[in-house]
């Protein structure tokens, strides 16, 4: 054979014309679209991380390349070894992957390391860009592994190769050493950890850890769930005792198997992202994102890009192409909380992309299909909103296919104590308090008050009281003040109370909630200081002493 510059196609390739086995250098090989390697790149950094997809690459290239050198020592008739060890390059560039081209160097370069090349046209580097964006770190991890493999097979020994400049990262072309391993210095050897399996098999070990931890946590949640509110176990781990929160979760479950968009509206703090993720779990798109994103907390200026994305250049900042999270829900979930609070401009641009299901990022002239199912949730009465001009009509309907409405507290007083319990025992746990319950006065005082803040207020109380209870259970007086000071309801639940004790606790609430202030007490009740007087000595109150 000719040397090294001889190593021709046509003599390694063999296949049949009309299809079947195709062979390089005497081994198997099939033909793949670079673009499926980058979508399953794009899907493992995705569900495992960057770390243990670079892992994964790294050791399939050096398994790649090591096979090959295997393969390429009988399959041509060398001149000499010497030129099956340096053909791995020409190889590389034979297959299509990369052009290798060598470096040319200076006595000012310092001594010539083991292995060196220069790499351009490098189809990793490509993927990893189109769908990926600029990456902060090299990323031609298979061919990185492919040569070194392919070194260590050839040369006896643990050769392993760092790009040390990469396109795929803003360089001009990508730059690769190879060394033996007790010459690379200790500054140089974190890379190192990638050809190694347990790379890959500490990462995975962590997911799966913390896969296992949430799932402890959950059944663990679901059981003081039971435990505590004495009502069978709801799957998602939420309380539904009253009739009007069970129609809500039975809607959104029937509302999760309908792929369309869903609004979800009701008062702050009563729980919009919780039933979003309800049906995002429940729906066919479970095993993909769900991306959640409130809209009033994002400017006018950077929410176009923050859903859309931007290309490179598009304004200043954007330094490099960044997907939106549309792009990013694809095949799941994007919630849009606080969805009134869109911009009229952006109001037309997002319907734009519920319709024709495509995005076009800020700076190009090109859409990108997007296959996202959208839950839009909103504390504004929208169609008040659309009746002043403040919120497109066509948006609206667009938005809500289906509506599920979510009532406050104050109108499902049946589910305040069994998650004010589930939110104790949470609470607890995760402060290291030992708090057991909650006294009658507590419970008493937690039904009367309206919760204006809804579930979102009742949890930031519970955590209050458990925070300064010095017993084993919660007392009224741990409770916030204006939860202590609540005058009990004027309706009656359970079963009917006699009028004078209805009439002595509202009085003794009222005079609570003035500071003990007399004088102002009977004149809110509209009755005489005296009369006030003679009822608190009848009660035997403290006040009547003074």
């Amino acid at each position: 054979m000719a040397g090294l510059e001889g190593l021709d196609l046509k003599e390694l390739l063999a296949f049949e014309p009309k299809g079947g086995v195709i062979r390089f250098a005497g081994q198997r090989a099939l033909l793949m679209d670079p673009v499926t390697l980058g979508l399953l790149r794009k899907e493992l950094i995705g569900m495992l991380g960057m770390t243990a997809a670079r892992g994964i690459f790294t050791r399939l290239g050096y398994a790649h390349g090591w096979r090959t050198a295997e393969a390429m020592k009988t399959a041509v008739p060398w001149k000499d070894e010497a030129e099956w060890r340096r053909s791995g390059g020409r190889l590389h560039t034979l297959m299509g992957q990369v052009r290798v081209e060598r470096i040319e160097r200076t006595a000012q370069d310092g001594p010539e390391p083991f292995a060196e090349a220069q790499w351009s046209d490098s189809y990793e580097a490509e993927q990893h860009l189109l769908h990926l964006g600029q990456a902060e770190e090299p990323v031609c991890w298979s061919l990185t592994g492919f040569a070194s493999g392919y070194l260590s097979y050839c040369n006896g020994k643990q050769i392993y190769c760092a790009e040390l400049k990469c396109v795929g990262k803003g360089d001009a072309f990508c730059h690769i050493v190879g060394r033996p391993e007790a010459e690379w210095s200790t500054e140089c050897t974190e890379f190192l950890r990638f050809y190694e399996t347990q790379c890959m098999e500490g990462v995975l070990g962590q997911v799966t850890e913390a896969l296992r931890q949430a799932e402890r946590k959950l059944r663990a949640k679901r059981q003081s769930l039971a435990r505590v509110s004495g009502v069978t176990e709801d799957p998602t781990g939420m309380v539904a005792r009253s009739e009007a929160m069970q129609r809500v979760l039975n809607l959104a479950r029937r509302s999760a198997k309908v792929d369309t968009t869903v609004l979800v509206t009701g008062e702050s703090g009563v729980g919009k992202e919780r039933i979003a993720r309800l049906i995002h779990d429940e729906s066919g798109r479970s095993h993909k994102a769900f991306i959640a994103v409130n809209c009033a907390a994002v400017t006018e200026s950077l929410l176009e890009s923050e859903l859309f994305g931007h290309a490179k250049g598009a304004f200043t900042g954007a330094t490099h192409d960044r997907p939106g999270l549309f792009e990013a829900a694809h095949g799941g979930t994007l919630f849009l909380d606080e969805v009134g609070e869109v911009p009229p401009a952006m109001q037309a641009k997002l319907l734009r992309a519920l319709q024709e299901r495509e995005v076009r990022r800020v700076g190009e002239n090109t859409s990108r299909k997007v296959d996202v199912r959208v839950v839009a949730a909103t504390n504004r009465e929208l169609s008040e909103e659309v009746r002043l001009g403040r919120f497109r009509q066509d948006l609206f309907y667009r938005l809500r296919v289906i509506e599920l409405r979510i009532p406050p507290l104050r109108e499902r007083r049946e589910d305040i104590l069994p998650l004010a319990r589930l939110l104790l025992a949470e609470t607890g746990e995760r402060l290291g308090r030992r708090v057991n319950g909650l006294s009658p006065d507590a419970a008493d005082q937690l039904l009367r008050y309206p919760w204006p803040g809804n579930v979102r207020e009742l949890g930031n109380a519970v955590e209050r009281a458990v925070a300064l209870c010095e017993g084993p259970r919660l007392e009224r007086d741990d409770l916030p003040e204006e939860v202590r000071a609540a005058p009990p309801s004027l309706v009656p639940s359970g079963n009917p109370r006699r009028l004078e004790d209805m009439e002595k606790e509202y009085i003794l609430a009222v005079l609570a909630q003035n500071g003990g202030n007399r004088s102002r007490t009977a004149e809110q009740l509209d009755i005489g200081v005296a009369t006030l007087y003679r009822k608190l000595k009848q009660y035997g109150h403290p006040e009547a002493a003074h």
